[in-house]
């Protein structure tokens, strides 16, 4: 069975084209525009993997990973952001992320940090 993973990102553009990567890489992509929405996803427990943007509507990725591990969610997460900064690389590993990574993303970097995620 194929590994669900959890995809939160808020450019539609942008999601739909991870959606495709990630699905076409073994995943079993469930993706959400917001982190609200992911965490009220009833599966998403369920999850192995997190990819998700710093920059949501609501919220951001750091507070959407203390949200999943809150529950309980134990998986490998990675964050993608525009805006990278030692400070956000510090909250990022303190909450659990397994990898920090600048957009635009380099397709082999996001699969190969997803791959470091689980062994962590």
């Amino acid at each position: 069975m194929r590994p669900i993973l959890l995809l939160v990102e808020d450019d539609d553009a942008v999601r739909r084209s991870l959606q495709l990567l990630l699905s076409g890489s073994g995943y079993r992509v469930r993706s959400f525009a917001s982190s609200a929405a992911a965490l009220a996803d009833p599966i998403a427990i369920e999850a192995k993997y997190l990819v998700a943007d710093f920059m949501l509507p609501e919220s951001d990725g750091v507070e959407l990973l203390r949200g999943l591990r809150a529950r309980g969610w134990s998986g490998g997460a990675v964050l993608v952001t525009a805006f990278p900064s030692d400070e956000l690389r510090q909250a990022a590993e303190a909450v659990g992320y397994a990898a920090v990574m600048e957009k635009p993303l380099r397709q082999e970097a996001l699969l190969g940090a997803l791959g470091r995620a689980a062994a962590a």
